[in-house]
C-alpha cells in the first residue's frame, strides 16, 4: 500500500521583478514559484501586517476586557494543551499583565479528565471562580461549556481559529477570523495569532482613551517569538500575514531577545539561537512543547514560557525534553504496531484508513496518524480509549491529504448518520472526534466510503513538488545561507527542494537507518556531502540515483559548509 513518489516541478507564477543582484537568481525562482514577484512581496516588516480592527468581534471584546481590567475582575485564559494553546495562555497570560490586568490566571484541560476545550467539567473545576473567561485556540464549539459558564454568572471571550460548526456558543464576546462573514482578509490566523491581534486591539483602544503616560506604553512585540513559535508548530498556512509576525519573532529569538523559555527549549533541542529557522520551530521546539500535553500536564510547558528566570526555564526544558523522548519511544512502538494492522489488514486498498488498538495512548494517536498519512498517501484517523477506566468512549485524531478536508468529511458522516460521531471539530488536514468504542467498525467503513466518494485516482498519487535542478556548481554556502533566511517555509510556503542526477561515489551508515553519501555531479565532476535520515534499508543506495534534496548547511565544531539533505532517492 506504500505509494509511488512522483516528482513535478512547480511553475513560476509571474516574472520576478526588482529584485537586487544581490538576491540569488536560484532564490528569485523559488520566490516566483510561490508567487512572491518582487521585494515588496517579500518585505516582512510589522508595518506591514493587517490591521487588528479588521478582525470582526474585536470591539465587543475590547470593550469586555477594558471593563474587566478597570473592575480588577478575576481573569481566567482557557487554554489548549497543545503548543499553540500553551503560546497562545502564555501571550494571554503576559500580554494582559502588561496592559493592566492584574488578577489573571489560566487553566489547561487534561484530555483525560476534562476532554477538550472549554467544556463543562473543566468550568465546574474553577476554583476561585473567574469572572471572566478568555479562551485560547479553542472555545468556538464550547456550546455546553459556555453555557456552563454563564450559568454561573461568568463572562466568556472565546477567541479561536478553528471552524465553526452549525451551533455556535452564547459567548459574551467572540473572535475567529474563521466565522461566517468574518471579513479579515488572512483566515489562516492560529489561535496564539487570534490572541496576539486581541492584544494589539485593546492596546489601541487603551491608547485612545489615554491609558498609557508618555513613554509608558507596553511594547506587544515582546510577544512575538511566542507568537512565532505556536504559528509554525500548528502547521497553519504562512501566508504573507503570517510569515510577517514568525519572521518578526525569530529575528526576536537570533537577537538574543527571547523569553527564557524559549531560549531553553532551542538550547534543549541542540539548536542554535543565533541561527533559528523556521523549521527548528517545528520540529524541535514545538514538539517539546507538545509532548508536555499528550502524556503529562500542558501546565509544564506554559510555566516554561512564563517563568522569567532563566535557571527555572532551564529545569522545566529539561523535563520537558525526557517527557518528549518518552513520547518518541511511545510513538514509535504506537506506529510500527499501526503499519502491521495496515499489512494485515483484509481491505489493504482502504481509502480512508482508521485504526484502534486499545493500548494505544490518547495522546499520541495525531502523531501516528500524521506518520500513516506520509507513508499511505491516504486519509488516516487513529483511535485509541479516551480514558484509562474503561468508559468504553474512543478519542481519534486525523490527518488528511491535499483535496480531502477532513473536517468536512466528518461533518458529513454526521449527517448521513446522526450519532455515530459523538464530537468532531478541526481543519481542513486534521481533526479530531470521539465515538463508542462499539461504534468503531461502523465508523471506519463510512469514513472509507466517504474518502471513495471524494478522492480520485490523482489526488491518492503522491507527488513531491521540487523547484527544478540546481544549475552546476550552484550549491554553495551563499546560496544555503539565502535559502535558510529566505523563508520563513512551511505550511503552504514550502521549503526549496531541487532534483538533480548524481553518481553516489562513497557512502556509509549513521547509526542504525540514516545514510552519510558523497554524490558526485555528472555536469561538473563536483562531489557533494549528502545525507538521508531514514535512508537505509538494508540495501545500497544506487549507484547512480536522481535525488529530491533541500540544500541545507553543515555547522560542524564552528564551520559552515553546503550539504544535501535528501528527501527521495530513485536509481536511474
Amino acid at each position: 500500500m506504500s505509494p509511488r513518489l512522483d516528482l513535478r516541478r512547480r511553475l513560476p507564477k509571474g516574472e520576478p521583478q526588482g529584485w537586487s543582484d544581490a538576491v540569488h537568481p536560484v532564490l528569485r525562482q523559488i520566490y516566483a514559484a510561490r508567487g512572491v514577484l518582487g521585494p515588496a512581496d517579500a518585505d516582512h516588516r510589522l508595518a506591514c501586517m493587517l490591521a487588528p480592527h479588521q478582525l470582526g468581534g474585536m470591539e465587543r471584546a475590547v470593550e469586555l476586557l477594558i471593563e474587566a481590567i478597570r473592575g480588577d475582575w478575576r481573569i481566567l485564559i482557557a487554554g489548549d494543551y497543545d503548543c499553540d494553546g500553551a503560546t497562545g495562555t502564555a501571550v494571554a497570560v503576559r500580554g494582559l499583565r502588561m496592559l493592566g490586568a492584574r488578577q489573571v490566571d489560566y487553566a489547561v484541560p487534561n484530555r483525560f479528565i476534562h476532554g477538550y476545550g472549554l467544556s463543562p467539567a473543566l468550568v465546574e473545576s474553577l476554583q476561585p471562580r473567574p469572572q471572566l473567561i478568555i479562551t485560547v485556540d479553542n472555545g468556538v464549539a464550547s456550546v455546553s461549556g459556555v453555557a456552563t459558564a454563564q450559568a454561573l454568572g461568568i463572562r466568556v471571550i472565546v477567541t479561536d481559529h478553528h471552524l465553526p460548526g452549525e451551533q455556535l456558543p452564547a459567548a459574551d464576546a467572540m473572535v475567529n477570523p474563521n466565522l461566517a462573514g468574518d471579513a479579515f482578509p488572512s483566515k489562516a490566523l492560529a489561535g496564539v495569532g487570534v490572541m496576539f491581534y486581541l492584544l494589539l486591539a485593546l492596546r489601541s483602544t487603551l491608547r485612545g482613551q489615554g491609558a498609557f503616560a508618555e513613554g509608558k506604553e507596553p511594547d506587544l512585540s515582546v510577544l512575538l517569538d511566542l507568537v512565532a513559535l505556536g504559528t509554525v508548530a500548528d502547521l497553519v498556512p504562512l501566508d504573507y500575514n503570517n510569515r510577517v509576525l514568525v519572521e518578526a519573532g525569530l529575528k526576536r529569538i537570533r537577537a538574543g531577545r527571547a523569553c527564557p523559555g524559549i531560549a531553553a527549549l532551542v538550547d534543549a533541542g541542540k539548536r542554535s539561537v543565533a541561527t533559528l529557522c523556521a523549521s527548528d520551530l517545528g520540529f524541535s521546539v514545538g514538539p517539546r512543547l507538545n509532548a508536555a500535553g499528550r502524556l503529562e500536564d500542558m501546565r509544564l510547558g506554559v510555566e516554561c514560557l512564563l517563568t522569567d528566570i532563566p535557571a527555572v526555564a532551564r529545569r522545566y526544558a529539561e523535563q520537558l525534553s525526557a517527557i518528549n523522548q518518552e513520547r518518541r519511544e511511545l510513538q514509535a512502538t504506537m506506529v510500527a504496531e499501526a503499519e502491521v494492522m495496515v499489512a494485515r489488514a483484509a481491505d489493504i486498498d482502504a481509502v480512508g484508513v482508521a485504526l484502534f488498538e486499545p493500548s494505544w495512548h490518547a495522546g499520541v494517536v495525531g502523531l501516528v496518524a500524521s506518520k500513516l498519512k506520509e507513508r499511505l498517501h491516504r486519509p488516516a484517523i487513529a483511535f485509541a480509549p479516551a480514558s484509562e477506566d474503561n468508559t468504553g468512549e474512543l478519542r481519534g485524531s486525523g490527518r488528511s491529504i491535499a483535496g480531502f478536508h477532513i473536517r468536512d468529511a466528518l461533518a458529513a458522516i454526521d449527517a448521513r448518520q446522526p450519532g455515530l460521531i459523538e464530537r468532531f471539530g478541526g481543519h481542513a488536514m486534521a481533526a479530531g472526534l470521539s465515538l463508542k468504542a462499539d461504534d468503531f467498525a461502523r465508523f471506519a467503513a463510512a469514513f472509507d466510503a466517504i474518502a471513495r466518494d471524494w478522492l480520485d485516482e490523482a489526488c491518492l498519487e503522491h507527488v513531491l513538488y521540487t523547484d527544478g535542478e540546481l544549475p552546476p556548481g550552484a550549491a554553495t554556502l551563499e546560496l544555503a545561507r539565502q535559502l535558510r533566511y529566505g523563508g520563513p517555509w512551511g505550511q503552504a510556503f514550502p521549503e526549496p527542494v531541487f532534483e538533480n542526477e548524481f553518481a553516489c561515489a562513497s557512502w556509509r551508515v549513521m547509526g542504525e537507518t540514516h545514510l552519510r553519501l558523497s554524490l558526485s555531479d555528472p555536469r561538473d565532476g563536483a562531489v557533494l556531502d549528502a545525507v538521508m535520515f531514514g535512508g537505509y534499508t538494508g540495501q545500497p543506495p544506487p549507484s547512480r540515483l536522481r535525488a529530491a534534496y533541500e540544500l541545507t548547511i553543515n555547522d560542524w565544531q564552528g564551520r559552515e559548509s553546503p550539504r544535501l539533505l535528501l528527501r527521495h532517492i530513485e536509481p536511474l
